[in-house]
Formats: C-alpha cells, structure tokens, sequence
C-alpha cells in the first residue's frame, strides 16, 4: 500500500482556502481535496454507524468529539482514491491538532507533509465574508465570532507545526489565480 501524503490548508473565513483547495484538485488528477464539513457529511450520507453518530450531534447543533471527526478524517485519507489528499478547515483547535498528531504518529501510512496557512488580513477577510453575504448569519457578529474562534489557537497551531517545520505561509491577499498556483506549485515540490 503506497503512503498518502497529507496536506493541511488552514485560513481565516474568507481566506479562499476551500476554493484553492477544490481548484487544485481540479487541475490535479492525482489529488484528492475534502473539506472536512464534506466528510463528516459524507459519512452521515454513507449510512454507517459513524455516520448515525455524527448525526446525532449535527442534528443538535452540538460539536462532534473530535475522536470521531479524526476517525472520520483518517477513514476519508485511506479511501481516497489518490495517494496526495488535501484537507482544508482542519485543524481548527489545538485539541484538534494534538489528537491528529497522535494518530499520525501511531499511523505511518499516512505522512502529514505540510501545514499551509492562507494568511489574510481581518479587514480582507472581513470584506470577503460579507461582501459575499450568502445569509442573515453572514454578518458582522458572526464573523467576529468566527475570526476569534480561528485566532484564538493560531499562534500555537503555527509554533507546533514550525517545530515540525512543515508550516509554508502564503499570502491570501491576492488574486485567487496566483494564490492557487503559487500553492499548486509548492505541493508538487513537495510530492
């Protein structure tokens, strides 16, 4: 069985992570893009018992505990059909990080080879979200609430995976075509 290799892309909201991602895949056909919304998605969709788990939580608008999202994430990684899988959105916590590097450390087969960070700044991302208001929800509160929610571990997520040094910063406050090659190009450099 070949080692997949694993790339993060964390961003603020509005940082256009989701969107390079999908973009990269596209043009890519050995790579694989899930976020991890569509995972936990598909499994609920799946009809497994994780999935009737994860529903459950989901449908009280409760978090999913995150043994189950990481069982979810690694399950997606292994049955992806490509050996290079990025997943944008994760991780969003250092409880989320730690649990993740504690199951890659006992799972060889899959290689987390790089953390990408989208940076943008709060008034760029700010303008993003709700320029692009898909809801009442998009508004201002929201998104302050959002935006703390995405700070508040930043600095540690970024000293663990310096540490590591596998953490490539790329500025979001371009256009998305540069965004998405300037990352393209540092994924191939690295598989």
């Amino acid at each position: 069985m070949n080692r997949k290799k694993l790339f993060l892309i964390i961003g603020a909201p509005g940082s256009g992570k989701t969107t390079d991602a999908e973009l990269i895949a596209k043009h890519n056909t050995n790579i694989t893009h899930y976020s991890t919304g569509d995972m936990l998605r598909a499994e609920v969709a799946s009809g497994s018992q994780r999935g009737k788990e994860i529903e459950k939580y989901i449908s009280q608008g409760a978090i999913v505990p995150i043994d189950i999202v990481i069982e979810t994430i690694i399950n997606a990684i292994q049955s992806s059909p490509t050996d290079i899988v990025i997943i944008d959105g994760y991780p969003r916590s250092v409880e989320q990080m730690l649990a993740l590097d504690k199951y890659l450390q006992q799972h060889k087969e899959i290689e987390l080879v790089s953390v990408i960070e989208v940076e943008v700044s709060e008034n760029t991302a700010r303008e993003r979200v709700l320029g692009r208001a898909r809801g009442a929800d998009d508004n201002n509160e929201v998104f302050n609430k959002r935006m703390k929610v995405y700070m508040e571990p930043l600095q540690t997520i970024r000293d663990f995976y310096t540490q590591k040094d596998i953490l490539h910063v790329i500025s979001g406050e371009r256009s998305i075509e540069d965004i998405v090659h300037e990352m393209e190009s540092f994924i191939q450099s690295k598989i």
